[in-house]
């Protein structure tokens, strides 16, 4: 099919992916990663192969702006025809933009966002879109837009794939870094940095600039070559991790917080289990959970269900002294925490302070999404307001509650 060996021009990094691709184990396909991660040469890789091999497939590549089309994806993919060797068997026009399979007729067809419009007017001579990359995903306006697009496409046929690449901004809180840690079972999320990348596909010159911004700006060096979200300044907690904790990881824990901050609606009910790990100045947050419209009954018989006994203490919001005597009716140990002039900005302080906020992102999503966006308030002028904003922290708050003991005893 190819003139070329798959592992000659996909990085060994990629493989499990170009598996799961081939194999069609999932939809939908997220990559992010710093510059050189090979993220979009993969992707017009795989395009390609999977057009060869579904003849009623055509494929769909977008960016935000159509006037970007030219001398970046279609270049990419014009790239990607040439190392798999097939010159002979595409062609290129330009007006529209499209790469035409010789042998079938099938299409790679090009559209900017702000063309979205002229989706509604392509004329397939026969199979549907089955393959849709949008390149540099972070630039769309966010997932309803894309979403919108989607449910254009994904239609009829049985076997879709859909790809997303983007670079990470800078803000963690930027929604397309919140998306990618969004939990589906359709979907692959995948991470790389050049260091990922075998050094002579990119040469000695892109590991010398590389190094030189590492020397002279680390931080810059973290956002642009790791892909790392290392943020704007504006964001409270700049030690969070989200990442999978598993079982065998959770059951190593000797001592378990657990705190409340009670809500019902707009303000939800918020509930969080942790780990401190006290030698390393580590934070493990493990388990939540987050409703509104809950009576203490309702909320109670859950965390029941979750296998919180008598003997699990849970420290609570104090503003709500019947609550907790509700829970302690319903035999749940629940005491008030106990609160001061300045035991918020302690607390946050101290949390900022951690080595790592690790944050289960499977268990977790509102947790891990409180505290990546949590930013300061600044003024109209955009300098920042010192101070904590009493806004959108309620799991934030659960989780000062339950290691109130600790950060309390570290300090006063």
């Amino acid at each position: 099919m190819t003139t070329c060996k798959i592992s000659e021009i996909i990085a060994k990094p990629y493989y499990e992916l170009h598996r799961a691709v081939r194999e069609h184990k999932y939809t939908h396909y997220d990559l992010s990663g710093g510059r050189g991660s090979l993220k979009s040469s993969t992707v017009s890789i795989e395009v390609i192969l999977i057009i060869i091999r579904n003849p009623l497939c055509h494929a769909l590549v977008m960016r935000k702006v159509a006037a970007t089309l030219r001398t970046s994806v279609f270049a990419q993919y014009q790239w990607a025809i040439s190392m798999l060797g097939l010159e002979g068997k595409f062609i290129a026009h330009t007006s529209p933009m499209e790469l035409i399979y010789k042998p079938t007729g099938q299409k790679i067809l090009f559209f900017g966002a702000d063309d979205a419009g002229k989706l509604k007017s392509i004329k397939l001579p026969f199979g549907y879109i089955g393959v849709t990359h949008f390149e540099e995903k972070d630039q769309f306006s966010g997932r309803p837009e894309i979403r919108t697009i989607l449910q254009s496409t994904m239609r009829g046929g049985n076997k879709f794939w859909n790809f997303e690449s983007y670079n990470p901004p800078v803000s963690a809180s930027n929604w397309a870094n919140m998306d990618s840690l969004e939990e589906r079972p359709d979907r692959y999320t995948h991470r790389s940095c050049y260091l990922d990348v075998p050094a002579e596909w990119l040469g000695d010159q892109f590991f010398t600039e590389a190094e030189m911004l590492k020397a002279q700006n680390p931080r810059a060096y973290e956002h642009e070559y790791l892909g790392v979200p290392t943020g704007t300044g504006g964001s409270v907690f700049e030690n969070v991790v989200v990442r999978e904790i598993s079982d065998e990881e959770r059951n190593e824990y000797d001592r378990v917080y657990r705190g409340i901050d009670w809500g019902w609606f707009p303000d939800p009910f918020a509930y969080n289990e942790m780990y401190f790990d006290a030698n390393r100045r580590r934070l493990i947050i493990t388990d939540e959970l987050h409703c509104n419209k809950k009576s203490n009954r309702e909320t109670a018989d859950m965390l029941i269900e979750r296998g919180i006994s008598s003997a699990d203490l849970i420290t609570a919001d104090s503003a709500e002294p019947k609550s907790i005597g509700d829970y302690r009716s319903f035999g749940i140990s629940c005491r008030a925490v106990e609160k001061g002039p300045d035991t918020v900005e302690y607390s946050m302080k101290w949390l900022q302070s951690l080595s790592e906020i690790i944050i289960d992102k499977k268990r977790c999503p509102e947790t891990a999404k409180e505290f990546l966006q949590y930013e300061y308030e600044r003024t109209k002028d955009g300098e920042i307001i010192s101070g904590y904003p009493d806004k959108n922290n309620h799991h934030i708050d659960a989780v000062r509650y339950a290691l109130s003991p600790v950060w309390r005893k570290k300090g006063r």
